[in-house]
């Protein structure tokens, strides 16, 4: 009995020996508990739901298991460890009935994370916001959105201008005769929207416009985040246009997309804009293959040729394929009246261009149609013989004046009004030359066939948005991930930088240790941190839908403080 007595007193004695004289072994055994109590019990918490997925303050039974495992006394006694182990967060602390103390992470100095940012100018931490603003035929006359036009070859010109302002790190242009709209994104959706109206509302005013802010405001639409993501899918995917399912605007945006990456050429559409557009160019394809939406659906240049020819037949001057037809311009949209032109019956056509090597093209693709090919040396008296015209070119000024119309019409033989369609934007007829013998109409003048084209399309429209919603999920799923790369890197280096701290204080202790044996210790301390941060991070990547990401992250960063 003595015996074991003895033996028993001569282990204690030598366990005390070993803490007396700092025994590295002994220390590095001390730490591997301490360590290894903390791994099971947040390995616990990771596996059952504890307050890293859960709102501050819920009560979990793994706080107290933590705070049991490694004793109160610890918590008390020591000093160097006290205040260690939970994370500071609103309403979070250890359960009252296992201690009356409550322990936090003391607030840590965190370096800075870069979130990269590849055709910005402009690099910050804080996500982008994106917003749009702009005009269009729902909410802006055409003579409005006439003013506000930018040609294509000035989009990125603009852009680059409003990415010298502080509040805007990214934009893009669209322009078309139905709609002008600029795509921004910076730290602050407020500061965008103000910096870019006041941008739009100097450059209008630039051109000799006297246009007042508050007129400025009231014609324009602005959207922010997921509102302006879904303008975006259903403009490409032509459910926002004026002829729903015109084939058009998809090829303008994709425009659009092309220029704002052409970081060489001034664009700025960065990786939050240029993925947007990415993305509504994706919806836009597949709402068009995969429903009717595109089947049958007219353009502005057909929508234009049928309802010039409902005017002629209201107005008894006849049908259209016997009326004289003139187009003004050889570009694209004459390309495109002429196909529809041509299916209403009509065969022969003269075009006036100022380059005759345009106009000849078009004699090239369309050879059963009769077109006559003339300058614009000749526009007024070509003009004064016809029925119609339809003026489709991109100049900034009107080409029909009504002082030159009316001395041109003059020596007019025909008794019926002359008519212009006007499917430009800016407008080639200026206003002022309606008149008894003169009436012009232009792209707001197209409501009647558009409500009709619009009512065909109401169940196609459904489908296509049910996969414009798809491709807005998988937008909003990048963008959240970008969320999810900083505070995955925060987290990491607040865990690295408790671990270095928690090492160096072994260190000290280890006086007699080698160098093999503090490496032991170091690798040792992050196995385990890479162990606990496993399961948080690998949580927030498995996320596949945005709203469970964002909530995710949203609770990783209120409970490690991040």
């Amino acid at each position: 009995m003595k015996n074991e007595v003895k033996d028993k007193s001569n282990r204690s004695s030598f366990g005390l020996k070993l803490m007396e004289f700092r025994c590295p072994f002994a220390i590095l055994y001390f730490h591997f508990l301490v360590l290894w109590g903390l791994l099971t019990g947040v390995q616990g918490i990771c596996r059952d739901g504890c307050p890293i997925f859960s709102p501050p303050g819920a009560p979990s039974k793994h706080t107290a298991f933590i705070a049991t495992s490694f004793g109160n006394s610890l918590l008390r006694e020591n000093s160097e460890h006290e205040n260690v182990f939970f994370p500071q967060s609103k309403g979070f602390s250890a359960p009252t009935t296992t201690s009356p103390h409550s322990w936090r992470l003391p607030t840590l100095r965190m370096a800075s994370v870069d979130e990269v940012d590849d055709n910005s100018k402009k690099k910050d931490n804080s996500k982008l916001e994106v917003v749009v603003l702009g005009l269009s035929h729902h909410n802006a006359n055409v003579n409005l959105r006439e003013k506000m036009a930018v040609p294509e070859e000035e989009w990125n010109t603009v852009s680059s201008e409003l990415c010298k302002l502080d509040s805007i790190s990214e934009a893009a242009v669209l322009s078309t005769c139905n709609r002008f709209e600029l795509y921004v994104a910076g730290k602050s959706k407020y500061e965008c929207i103000r910096d870019a109206l006041n941008y739009l509302h100097n450059r209008v005013n630039s051109k000799g416009n006297d246009i007042s802010l508050s007129d400025l405001k009231s014609g324009i639409f602005m959207l922010d985040g997921e509102d302006a993501i879904w303008h975006l899918m259903r403009v490409t995917a032509g459910l926002d246009s004026l002829v729903v399912g015109e084939g058009q605007i998809l090829s303008q945006v994709k425009r659009a997309y092309e220029r704002g990456i052409d970081v060489a050429n001034g664009g700025c559409a960065g990786k939050v804009i240029s993925r947007l557009f990415n993305s509504a160019i994706t919806g836009g394809k597949r709402a068009r293959s995969e429903t009717g939406i595109s089947r049958g659906a007219v353009s502005v240049s057909s929508a234009a040729a049928e309802f010039t020819s409902l005017v002629l037949e209201q107005r008894d001057i006849g049908d259209l394929a016997s009326a004289g037809i003139v187009l003004l311009g050889a570009g694209k949209m004459a390309r495109l009246l002429l196909i529809h032109l041509k299916s209403l019956g009509v065969q022969e056509v003269t075009v006036i261009n100022r380059t005759p090597e345009r106009a000849q093209e078009l004699c090239t693709e369309f050879p059963e149609m009769t077109i006559n090919i003339k300058g614009m040396d000749t526009i007024w008296e070509t003009i004064r013989d016809a029925d119609v015209v339809f003026p489709s070119t991109k100049s900034n000024v009107t080409l029909i004046d009504p002082e030159p119309l009316q001395n041109a019409l003059k020596g007019r033989v025909k008794q019926t009004p002359l008519i212009f369609m006007d499917i430009s934007v800016p407008r080639n007829v200026h206003p002022d030359c309606e008149s008894d013998n003169v009436k012009c109409y232009n792209v707001d003048h197209l409501k009647a066939v558009v409500e009709k084209n619009t009512a065909k399309r109401k169940y196609e429209m459904k489908l296509a948005e049910n996969i414009l919603k798809e491709e807005m999920e998988k937008y909003l799923l990048w963008s959240i991930s970008l969320d999810a790369v900083p505070t995955i890197a925060k987290l990491q280096e607040k865990a690295e930088l408790l671990r270095a701290e928690e090492v160096q204080k072994a260190v000290k202790k280890l006086s007699n240790a080698s160098p093999a044996e503090i490496e032991a210790v170091d690798r040792l301390s992050k196995g385990i941190v890479a162990k606990l941060l496993h399961g948080p991070m690998n949580h927030l990547r498995q996320q596949k839908e945005s709203i469970a990401a964002r909530t995710a992250i949203s609770q990783l960063q209120q409970a490690f403080n991040l």
